[in-house]
């Protein structure tokens, strides 16, 4: 295989633990984009929000977000992000990073108001708190979906550039050692 092409690889051990890493994150994002709920059976936000429930969802995205980003900025430093799969990569991880840290935010701002809530004396200022804590929840959530998304396209790059390095090793001669031209026998009839 020629040395420039074998820059450009990302070694399949390497590119597999990865896959797994990010495998494993897309589920808890998915996870918790579901289990993580403000509204009630009916559809109504409850009378009297948890505030330590909605601050737990803005830590627990917290959490999240910090794997991802300690994830990418590992990716970011090895020498595998220089390489056009590498970079593809890196940029989806960049992406989730990014919607997950906003997740966390909106997260947050819902804990915020859910706080601000039985302060609001009258109907309209109510109204106008749950509608921001809706808002902000969903976004929170769809934040939280998109990260996933975008950790689904890493390792989706990944495994497409493992089945490149597959590719490439059916168009590599086999290692074994050519069979010498038998010689001319010395021998004279």
């Amino acid at each position: 295989m020629k040395p420039d092409i074998q820059r450009e690889l990302i070694p399949p051990d390497d590119a597999l633990r990865l896959i797994g890493a990010l495998n494993a994150m897309k589920a808890k994002f998915n996870d918790y984009a579901q289990r993580w709920q403000l509204l009630d059976e009916s559809g109504h936000v409850p009378a009297e929000p948890s505030y330590t429930e909605l601050l737990g969802h803005a830590t627990g995205a917290q959490d999240l977000s910090r794997d991802v980003l300690r994830l990418t900025g590992e990716f970011a430093a090895s020498p595998h992000s220089t390489n056009r799969a590498g970079r593809t990569t890196l940029a989806h991880l960049a992406t989730a990073s990014t919607f997950s840290a906003h997740a966390a935010s909106h997260f947050a701002e819902t804990a915020e108001a859910a706080l601000g809530l039985p302060r609001s004396s009258r109907l309209t200022d109510q109204r106008y708190v749950t509608n921001r804590m809706v808002i902000d929840h969903a976004s929170a959530r769809a934040f939280l979906r998109r990260t996933s998304e975008s950790l689904r396209d890493a390792a989706k790059e990944l495994e497409d550039h493992l089945d490149f390095h597959r590719f490439l090793s059916t168009l590599t001669p086999q290692q074994s050692p050519a069979l010498a031209p038998p010689r001319p026998s010395s021998r004279r009839r």
